[in-house]
């Protein structure tokens, strides 16, 4: 097995994947042993029985890809996504509210979805290009106030994906108390070890395979 292969969440966020499309990522995580599969909530009890004994995790989006919605509406979602089987929640801060500096209501949305997780690992996604350094760190610090497993760069769906640096300046900022995942732009080999270096302990793509193949995958994830 490809040593990069443990960092993977093999993703597939797209509006028109189809069933037949989610066949194909489960077994591509399969046969690589990939760490899990990164999918939509509506795709959550296919891939648990896809991955049945696989030893895959699957993750799930929620309140993906802007963050905005209630805060009661993302507890539902992970609920739901739970209930379904998930075994992690990458969700999406709400950075209207964070931009407000109403910092308060930003962890009661972080920490309300980490307590309907009932202990699975929640990864919250910042949407690193649309931040300020200052603003990374001080997310990265209120995400850990509310008890959250990691923090990630980017959903794939902004104008830009993860860095090396944004992803050195998570990791200064979160120390050795949570994981940091790059995601968003991460095409070839390269790319994945310098995150890695940098401080990584996740990696989210759509291009994995090509990845542990030495090539470079197409996709905006």
């Amino acid at each position: 097995m490809h040593e990069l292969a443990a960092f993977i969440d093999h993703t597939l966020l797209r509006a028109d994947a189809t069933r037949a499309d989610i066949e194909r990522l489960c077994a591509e995580a399969r046969e690589h042993q990939f760490h899990s599969v990164c999918i939509h909530g509506s795709r959550v009890v296919l891939a648990k029985h896809l991955l049945e004994d696989s030893g895959v995790q699957i993750a799930c989006v929620v309140g993906f890809p802007l963050g905005a919605m209630d805060a009661d509406a993302k507890r539902y979602e992970t609920e739901a996504a739970v209930d379904a089987g998930a075994d992690e929640i990458d969700m999406v801060l709400n950075l209207g509210a964070f931009k407000d500096g109403n910092h308060k209501a930003v962890v009661r949305d972080i920490r309300d979805v980490a307590n309907a997780a009932d202990d699975r690992i929640v990864k919250v996604i910042l949407e690193t290009c649309l931040l300020t350094d200052a603003e990374i760190v001080t997310a990265c610090k209120l995400a850990m106030e509310a008890q959250a497993h990691f923090v990630k760069t980017s959903t794939g769906f902004a104008k830009s994906g993860a860095t090396v640096q944004h992803v050195q300046l998570m990791r200064e900022a979160v120390g050795q108390h949570a994981g940091v995942k790059a995601s968003g732009g991460i095409r070839d080999e390269a790319t994945a070890r310098a995150m890695i270096a940098a401080g990584a302990t996740r990696l989210g793509t759509s291009a994995s395979v090509a990845i542990v193949g030495g090539t470079t995958g197409a996709g905006a994830y």
